[in-house]
């Protein structure tokens, strides 16, 4: 499937090699960060501190699913800052963005924002396996969902007749809402959504179309926004990632439609769907442990994305025997880390999702 759709790409030319490594690394992901910097919050996936009068998002090898920690994945931080950068560079036309400075290849400077306390989720596509995913609500007999109707007869992976936002509060467990209902509870004005949902309409637009030129499809996303210290409204968080989107291998999605058969995933759902045909990831208190190969093959997929969309061949970094300092590597790398400052009640620091 990757071969023939997507051979091209080093990652798929040198296949023996790049699996070897991420075989090699396995026991030594970047789980947990060392900066010596305040305020550290630790998200599912990212870390955050305050770094002078800006913010540090650390992108770790954590892999998050349903809410919860699922592995470790190695290179998988790596790839999603990366991309994520390339993407942030890319997009500045449609919506400036937070992005200040990438010191590291797992790690962001990005200026302070308040948050909106919404995701923007698009949808090209109508899939999902989550408690909350379109296809899941759809299949249960929903066909009014975040405000939007749907028609009779969609079957599952199937292109929707337009694009769709369906937003979610952010939180613990997020909660898919309608506009009127974002607008009665206040989480938003009227003006800011409509100027946020029509960001997030061009940024999946631009997003599709960068992926069709790769032989990918853009299935869904979710972006986050938030207000600067001038008010201005940015791009936050990540765009574009295997974490955050779907993405399918566009040269096998019609045969396999066809077929009967689920598009070529390139990005996390394999593995959420692993969990979810074993157990039930929402209520189990302990789910079963990941096996080896589908980590390592989580990571191939991620490097085969990044290389696919960027064009770039992806930079594996050296690896000691023993774990690894993020402090060190970016001294190393020639990062002074400032003095701090206190961190105002107005800044919030970014939240990390899903898309379901």
């Amino acid at each position: 499937m990757i071969r023939d759709s997507l051979g091209h790409l080093p990652g798929v030319q040198r296949e023996e090699e790049y699996r070897q490594r991420i075989a090699g690394a396995l026991g030594r992901c970047l789980t947990e960060t060392d900066l010596p910097l305040p305020e550290k919050q630790r998200g599912k996936v990212r870390d955050r501190y305050r770094a002078g009068d800006s913010l540090i998002l650390v992108s770790t090898d954590r892999q998050s699913a349903f809410d919860r920690l699922l592995a470790s994945v190695p290179f998988k931080g790596q790839v999603l800052n990366q991309t994520s950068a390339w993407w942030f560079a890319e997009t500045r036309q449609i919506l400036e963005n937070h992005l200040e400075a990438v010191p590291h290849p797992n790690v962001s400077v990005v200026r302070p924002c308040t948050p909106f306390p919404i995701e923007f989720v698009v949808r090209g596509y109508i899939t999902g396996t989550t408690e909350t995913s379109l296809w899941t609500r759809y299949k249960a007999g929903e066909r009014r969902y975040c405000g939007t109707e749907f028609p009779e007869g969609l079957e599952k992976d199937q292109e929707l007749p337009r694009l769709v936002v369906t937003p979610t509060t952010k939180g613990d467990r997020d909660r898919p809402v309608s506009p009127e209902e974002i607008l009665r509870e206040g989480l938003m004005s009227r003006r800011d959504w409509e100027r946020c949902r029509d960001y997030a309409l061009d940024l999946f637009a631009f997003g599709q179309q960068k992926a069709r030129e790769n032989g990918l499809i853009l299935v869904d996303t979710k972006y986050e926004m938030g207000r600067d210290g001038e008010g201005e409204i940015r791009l936050i968080d990540e765009i574009h990632t295997p974490d955050s989107s779907r993405y399918w291998i566009a040269g096998t999605y019609g045969q396999r439609r066809e077929a009967g058969e689920s598009p070529d995933h390139i990005d996390k759902e394999f593995l959420r769907a692993w969990f979810a045909d074993r157990c039930d990831p929402y209520g189990d208190p302990v789910l079963p442990e990941a096996p080896r190969e589908l980590i390592e093959e989580l990571s191939y997929r991620y490097i085969l994305l990044f290389e696919a969309i960027t064009g770039e061949a992806f930079a594996f970094p050296e690896l000691s025997g023993g774990g690894r300092s993020l402090a060190g590597e970016l001294r190393a790398g020639g990062y002074s880390f400032p003095e701090q400052g206190a961190l105002s009640e107005q800044e919030t620091l970014p939240g990390h999702g899903e898309i379901r």
